[in-house]
């Protein structure tokens, strides 16, 4: 499994947190940042994650900052992303298993630290159970 993951000043440090379980449990990460406290545009991260996924280089990605709201919206403008605001485990195991999500935004000011962590491992360990294959066709459509 191939991650890329970023998060904005108001992340960062959990960013590292999760970058450093990943690898700990031999998940290649790709790490875009950033990483220190001095305030970043937020899209620079989230469009970068979600290209990197777009494209084929992740298989995944995963986006933190203060909320998770503007990754999210950011990232969501990158054709053939279907990035999810997960703030808890259910959220996260059904964005994927029901809806393919395919990079994940967390908010640390909301969820705390060691919940994140759980909400990456249950995102990495679920999979897509194929029964929205419909609706995915109708959102592909709309991004052309």
């Amino acid at each position: 499994m191939r991650v890329i993951i970023g998060a904005d000043h108001n992340g960062f440090e959990m960013k590292d947190r999760v970058v450093a379980h990943l690898r700990e449990n031999g998940i290649e990460v790709r790490d875009l940042g950033t990483a220190g406290p001095e305030r970043v545009l937020v899209e620079e991260y989230a469009v970068g994650v979600a290209s990197g996924v777009a494209g084929g280089d992740s298989d995944t990605g995963i986006l933190v900052c203060g909320t998770g709201q503007g990754m999210q919206m950011f990232a969501n403008r990158v054709r053939g992303v279907r990035a999810a605001l997960c703030n808890d485990i259910f959220t996260a195991r059904l964005a994927r298993q029901n809806n393919d999500a395919n990079v994940l935004c967390v908010g640390f000011d909301i969820t705390g630290g060691d919940h994140i962590i759980a909400i990456v491992d249950e995102w990495l360990a679920t999979e897509y159970l194929g029964l929205e294959d419909d609706t995915l066709a109708r959102l592909a459509e709309l991004e052309r």
